[in-house]
């Protein structure tokens, strides 16, 4: 039997690996200080640049901050918010000023820059914080999350009341922003630390997390070591569990990959195409062969991946009830199933109900609002409104030209013509963003795990290129209760809004929801508590090495 090019490469990069592995121990100091120590270790493909929370914009940055800092709130694995640095916080009756208690356990690193020791977190370190965050001069992409908040000729409404107390004002109420809060981009950092090491503070950072900075050559690995101060507990042990986390950054993914199959590593995030259907089934499960080494979880995460039409057209003014037809048609003729299954290895949700995805309130599990895969109903609407031989132009990049020809193949069998056009990234980032592209692939990954960020997407003030309504889809209901949804504090019914808002887009169609995305992780027997959210955090304190 001969052996496809993946074996061959696999057993070649093994023989390698076990030639170096023998060179090593041979070699090897007996007196390996990391012996008995609990290290977690992953690969970072992508690299890491700075460790400065402000400019922490990428999942690889917001990962590695994450184990270094804390934010006032932040979310548990149900996405509820939870306190953080802050205890407790209260909300003004109008919903426009938010009222912080903060903890009074929560220190700094021992650090240099406090002469070897730690310090106590205040008020005022928050304040500094924020005003880091929206300093000009420091340019950080994070500096859209004080939108909402109030300004005058002093600044931004945000202040430290004392020690223990900071407040924020906004311009108007505003309930998503209490989550908002929990980004990286809000941690608390002190301001010695950011004096003494001052450009070079990116590289020694000092934080609060349940681990602190201890070294780091660039491209090559990134060491942290556990925080014994670190203020929170579980089960009634003082948390993180493990001693140290250990990050790589191997820049090709297959020779990663043979790290973590060979159990170098300890965690793989998502899958490569190269190698996905060697490690998955057809629907999505993780083959019988590697289930003695590691485990998988897979978690909803707060991506929806969708077609738009541009649908400020002069036929949509002309003849709107035809164009609503086309675009339902197209919905019903995409076996949405059946396109995860072959091209996805069953990784998503199919996309039948509305923008919002699954993790979310508001997220629609019936699929009441959206479409299901029935060619009849598709083919009925062609025929009653003459749409036969009607031809539209589907726009991708060349990642995602198997899905564009699956809806291509699709559509075209009820009749329609659809042609495929594949774009360079820039290129369709810059059409897109002029409206000069009537059908295109989308996708939209939460800044904020709250509905209104996917909603906003459809809202006549956010008409492009101003704003992100690259559809310029405009309804007036829509925008009423848009207004409504945001200045209504209870959770509950916000997401009865969310959901009456996702039903009236989706009646008119200027997308087609194809699926609704799922975080993939692999992760290594001896790793227990590994815990994930929707908002695909990597959260290390609760775990756990046997």
């Amino acid at each position: 039997m001969k052996m496809t090019t993946f074996a061959k490469n696999m057993k070649m990069r093994k023989l390698i690996y076990v030639f170096v592995a023998f060179l090593l121990i041979s070699c090897g100091r007996k007196d390996d200080p990391t012996a008995g120590l609990k290290i977690f270790k992953y690969n970072e493909a992508a690299g890491i640049l700075t460790l400065d929370p402000i400019y922490a914009k990428d999942q690889p940055h917001i990962w590695a901050c994450n184990q270094l800092f804390n934010s006032l709130v932040a979310f548990d694995d149900e996405m509820n918010i939870v306190p953080s640095v802050a205890k407790s916080w209260e909300v003004s009756e109008d919903g426009k000023t938010y009222t912080f208690i903060l903890r009074d356990d929560v220190f700094f690193h021992a650090d240099s820059c406090f002469g070897g020791k730690g310090r106590r977190v205040v008020a005022g370190d928050v304040e500094y914080s924020f005003n880091r965050l929206v300093d000009s001069k420091l340019s950080s992409p994070g500096v859209w999350i004080f939108s909402p908040v109030k300004q005058d000729e002093d600044g931004y409404a945000f202040r430290a009341v004392n020690d223990s107390v900071f407040q924020i004002e906004l311009k108007d109420c505003f309930p998503a922003f209490l989550g908002i809060l929990s980004m990286t981009y809000l941690s608390v950092v002190p301001r010695e630390a950011v004096e003494y090491y001052g450009d070079d503070f990116g590289r020694h950072p000092v934080g609060t997390g349940p681990f602190k900075f201890q070294y780091w050559k660039e491209g090559v690995r990134l060491v942290f070591r556990k925080n014994p101060g670190y203020f929170e507990v579980a089960n009634g042990k003082r948390l993180p569990h493990i001693d140290a986390v250990s990050i790589s950054f191997l820049i090709d993914k297959q020779v990663a990959f043979m790290e973590f199959v060979q159990g170098k590593t300890d965690f793989m995030s998502g899958v490569d195409a190269r190698y996905k259907d060697e490690l998955l089934t057809r629907d999505g499960r993780l083959r019988g062969k590697y289930k003695d080494d590691f485990y998988l979880i897979r978690e909803p995460y707060l991506n929806t991946e969708y077609l738009s039409f541009y649908v400020d057209t002069q036929e949509e003014k002309d003849d709107k009830e035809r164009s609503v037809a086309l675009r339902k048609a197209v919905n019903y003729s995409i076996d949405r199933e059946k396109m995860l299954r072959y091209l996805r290895n069953g990784v998503g949700t199919p996309g039948n109900g509305g923008i919002i995805p699954k993790g979310l309130p508001g997220y629609d599990s019936l699929g009441t609002s959206g479409y299901h895969f029935d060619q009849r109903k598709a083919f009925e609407i062609v025929e009653k409104y003459s749409l036969g031989g009607e031809e539209i132009k589907l726009y991708a990049t060349k990642e995602y030209m198997d899905l564009a020809k699956f809806v291509q193949s699709s559509v075209n069998d009820i009749g329609v013509i659809c042609d495929v056009e594949e774009m360079m990234p820039a290129a369709m980032r810059e059409k897109r963003a002029k409206c000069s592209l009537p059908f295109f692939r989308s996708s939209w990954v939460a800044d904020y795990p709250d509905a209104e960020n996917y909603l906003s997407l459809f809202t006549t003030g956010n008409f492009a290129p101003a704003g992100p309504n690259y559809t310029h889809y405009s309804n007036a209901e829509f925008d009423r209760l848009y207004e409504l949804a945001v200045s209504t504090n209870d959770l509950k019914d916000r997401a009865l809004i969310y959901h009456k808002m996702d039903s009236l887009m989706m009646s008119e169609s200027p997308v087609v929801v194809l699926f609704y995305d799922e975080v993939l992780r692999f992760v290594n027997k001896k790793v227990s508590n590994f815990n994930g959210n929707p908002i695909n955090l990597l959260n290390l304190k609760t775990l756990e090495i046997n």
